[in-house]
């Protein structure tokens, strides 16, 4: 009797443990079938959230400042006569400017990035996303923008002095050559200009870096700063840009920049970029406005050659600043205790830790002090 109740009593038990594990299987079983299309699902609504994001951009589209002036691929190609060669003003990165003149007569540059670079489209996106929130007389003005497909372009105010380069290391082109509509032979620029180019750069870039979100700029040189008819900077070129998150830093997985302004930390292999980049490559930039020398050549010095900043350092260090000055600079009312505390801004800016370099409304106020 007591082996019939134990064999009745483990085929109950058997039964119910069956029972429990087949029960278990139709659950898993049925929540497979209701999670998977909903996985389906949200890997859609993902898709079709961030797609339009980038297609709204990129194809078949068209913006403008100003509803009366219609940027249309035919308006484009009009102003610029296809794109003509003789209309070309400046090589930005991934793309050519042309000078332009809309059917209202704005006279506008008109920025055609590469269709077969991926940087390009990256590059358009930045300055769309980064341009169209920005409003300081020291950054460059978007009026709007023109793409489908793979082509896109970008409309600019028209700045009438060209860029900063160009005056600093291209003397004997005139201005009428590309930008004025009056032959003028172009002659240095003097101090007082120089000094006033640089307050509006550093101005602009005090601007990107205080705001709630900062952002920076990341290619700080002279052809990305254009000049108007009064010489004043407005600083362009956003295609490398990039908002700073919580952490106050980027990281990217390449740097960014041009040889010769990139800070030392990316030569030895640090890519996590921070407002005090821009603050090194604006120190760099003073020194090639005050110097007229290029930052990526050497200067040769005692049969040696140095770098730019190295030999700028160096000269401060011997107190010859005087003699740093380009020698196309009239000397006329130069000051050279302004020019020493010039000097002795950039050599802050170009500091070879992070931490010694000044930030940016620093830099603003010491300049301000110099005008004073």
């Amino acid at each position: 009797m007591d082996h019939i109740f134990t064999a009745v009593v483990a085929a109950v038990i058997s039964f119910f443990t069956i029972t429990l594990i087949f029960a278990a299987i139709i659950l898993v079983c049925k929540s497979n079938t209701k999670t998977h299309p909903r996985r389906r699902q949200n890997r859609g609504q993902t898709q079709n959230r961030t797609q339009p994001e980038l297609s709204s951009i990129v194809v078949d589209g068209s913006w403008s400042f100003d509803p009366y002036v219609q940027i249309t691929l035919h308006e484009i190609t009009r102003a610029t006569k296809n794109f003509s060669p003789d209309l070309i003003i400046g090589d930005g990165s991934f793309g050519l400017v042309y000078k332009a003149c809309l059917s209202n007569g704005l006279v506008v540059a008109i920025k055609k990035l590469s269709p077969d670079a991926f940087q390009g489209f990256r590059e358009f996106r930045a300055e769309m996303e980064t341009l169209t929130k920005l409003r300081h007389p020291n950054i460059v003005k978007i009026l709007g923008y023109w793409a489908a497909a793979q082509e896109r372009m970008l409309v600019y105010e028209f700045m009438e002095r060209g860029n900063l380069d160009q005056w600093l290391h291209d003397p004997t082109m005139s201005s009428s050559s590309r930008n004025d509509d009056v032959s003028m032979p172009r002659v240095p620029l003097s101090w007082e200009l120089r000094f006033k180019i640089v307050r509006g750069i550093a101005n602009g870039l005090s601007y990107l870096h205080g705001l709630d979100k900062p952002i920076i700029h990341r290619d700080i040189k002279a052809s990305n700063v254009l000049l108007d008819s009064d010489f004043e900077a407005h600083i362009a070129d956003f295609g490398l840009a990039r908002r700073i998150d919580t952490s106050n830093s980027h990281v990217s997985t390449q740097f960014a920049g041009t040889m010769g302004y990139m800070p030392p930390e990316y030569r030895d292999g640090v890519n996590v970029a921070n407002v005090k980049v821009d603050v090194y490559s604006f120190g760099v930039l003073m020194l090639e406005t005050a110097t007229g020398r290029r930052p990526n050549l050497s200067v040769r010095v005692e049969k040696r050659d140095m770098g730019l900043v190295q030999w700028a350092r160096k000269m401060v260090d011997e107190d010859c600043q005087m003699e740093m000055v380009d020698s196309n600079i009239p000397r006329e009312g130069m000051s050279e205790d302004n020019v020493k505390e010039y000097f002795r801004i950039a050599w802050m800016c170009t500091s070879e830790l992070q931490k010694d370099r000044p930030v940016m409304q620093q830099v603003v106020e010491l300049l301000e002090k110099m005008a004073e």
